[in-house]
């Protein structure tokens, strides 16, 4: 079931309901049950997967809770074991398989399989309980029901965030109440979220499938403007999912991690990945680059880690190339950023662009911004062979037009508007324009508070304004799944 379809406005007001009006003992069966339900709604069958590695990690947990010295942590194997071995067979084996048929090592039959859906989000959220129990971070749940529900949470079950069991385990335990204030907060969130995705993202879809659906057929300009768009329809896709699932968990009292910050206000690209899939960014820093040695080690070996951890980033995003070559690109930004830190800094001296503070932002903001959409170019390119992928990296800038060319208005409908119309392209921008003036009036505190005080006409204006813009603007031919489902 996808959040912005007719099912889930269904679904979503019955759930909540029935939920505030069951006894508190009686909670947990309610929400694992209707998440099953939640889940099941894609491929049944799948069901099946995750019900095999909440056993093995039940199990586990309490295993390695009540086991000492190598005996705990041969517990923690099996787990990770049998989570990542689930991964592999069912995301990565076909790859595997075929790039070793194609390096001629050995002809291994593929499989005809389907990626059950969210399988790596809720995998990780799985590997998170086993490790924070072996480190006695968390006590082993005994509630097989609950622990279940860790798992299948449905607001965050198939696209995070990826949380960790001290934030959410205890609170299916906590008696929620209904609070008019949080649960109009969470509402709110979750309109705006469903704003972000059926407006802004799924009409910035319409420009960039038309370049990247035909990569073969374009170069410059049109590569430029598809990608700029893409930016901000990844962003908007996945952080409206993520503002969603925070504000349906709200409204019935639940409490999840912030997953998105204004990623495009960063300064860098390590300040981004602060900002970016906050979730993820903090499983692989806490569960692979401290292990790794993290930066208490030497310089070569930093880079190393960097490099290492950004490419298995790449990788738990999909089996294919396209993917590693994203997260390597990443690893090796801020491998770049430590090795040429003393030169920036001398050219920013004798340069004196730190005294001018608001200019030398907008400069790091947009040198960021320009490296995350160069990046972005090999992660909407993995439905595309790599080849493509290099089409559209190679001819970026090439092909671009005289000024007489890009004045006529033939050009500029074909390559600029992509046959859209000049009123759907700006519309395109104004919105982009719209979501971060929000953005950046919301360093302070939220808009939601914002609107909040300010009197009740006022107030209900913005709300009607807002709803107006939803049904106006919205993009409704076919509710589109989030780009972030795939993974």
């Amino acid at each position: 079931m996808i959040f912005n379809s007719i099912e889930f406005a269904i679904f979503f007001p019955i759930v909540t309901l029935v939920y505030f009006l069951l006894q508190h003992k009686h909670r947990w069966w309610w929400l694992l049950a209707t998440s099953c339900y939640f889940y099941m709604f894609f491929k049944p069958e799948y069901i099946l997967i995750l019900g095999f590695t909440i056993v093995i990690d039940y199990f586990a947990g309490i295993l390695i809770e009540q086991s000492e010295g190598r005996r705990r942590k041969w517990y923690l194997v099996m787990s990770l074991i049998a989570n990542i071995g689930v991964l592999a067979v069912f995301k990565y084996y076909n790859f595997f398989t075929l790039a070793i048929g194609e390096a001629g090592l050995a002809r291994l039959p593929m499989l005809k399989i389907l990626l059950p859906i969210g399988l790596s989000f809720h995998t990780f959220q799985a590997m998170s309980y086993t490790i924070e129990v072996y480190r006695g971070n968390q006590k082993a749940e005994r509630h097989f029901g609950i622990y279940s529900l860790y798992v299948m949470f449905y607001p965050q079950l198939v696209a995070g965030p990826i949380e960790r069991p001290q934030n959410i385990l205890h609170q299916f335990y906590t008696k929620h109440t209904f609070d008019y204030d949080r649960v109009t907060s969470g509402l709110k969130l979750m309109a705006w979220g469903l704003f972000k995705k059926v407006v802004i993202a799924d009409r910035l879809a319409l420009f960039v499938d038309k370049v990247y659906d035909h990569p073969l057929d374009y170069q410059g300009i049109p590569i430029i403007v598809a990608t700029i768009f893409f930016c901000f329809q990844i962003y908007c896709d996945f952080s409206g999912y993520s503002d969603i699932a925070i504000g349906s968990a709200k409204v019935m009292g639940f409490e999840l991690m912030k997953n998105f910050d204004r990623p495009y206000f960063s300064k860098s690209i390590s300040e981004f990945w602060r900002r970016w899939h906050i979730s993820l960014s903090g499983w692989f820093r806490d569960y692979l680059y401290i292990p790794l040695g993290g930066n208490r080690v030497s310089t070569y070996r930093r880079y190393f880690n960097l490099f290492f951890v950004f490419t298995m980033s790449g990788l738990w995003h999909g089996a294919n190339w396209n993917f590693i070559i994203w997260g390597a690109l990443h690893g090796f930004y801020l491998i770049a950023a430590i090795v040429l830190a003393k030169p920036r800094n001398f050219i920013n001296k004798i340069t004196g662009i730190t005294k001018v503070p608001f200019l030398f932002k907008i400069i790091q903001v947009s040198i960021t911004f320009a490296l995350v959409a160069f990046a972005w170019i090999f992660f909407r390119g993995t439905y595309l062979e790599l080849s493509w992928t290099w089409h559209l990296v190679t001819h970026l800038f090439t092909g671009l037009p005289s000024l007489s060319e890009f004045m006529h208005l033939d050009y500029i409908s074909q390559y600029v508007f992509l046959d859209k119309g000049a009123k759907e392209f700006f519309l395109a921008i104004a919105l982009i324009i719209f979501m971060e003036v929000i953005h950046y009036m919301q360093r302070g505190k939220s808009m939601r508070e914002w609107i909040s005080n300010k009197p009740t006409i006022i107030r209900w204006g913005i709300y009607y304004l807002f709803i107006m813009m939803f049904f106006i603007l919205g993009v409704f031919d076919s509710p589109a799944q989030f780009i972030y489902f795939q993974f």
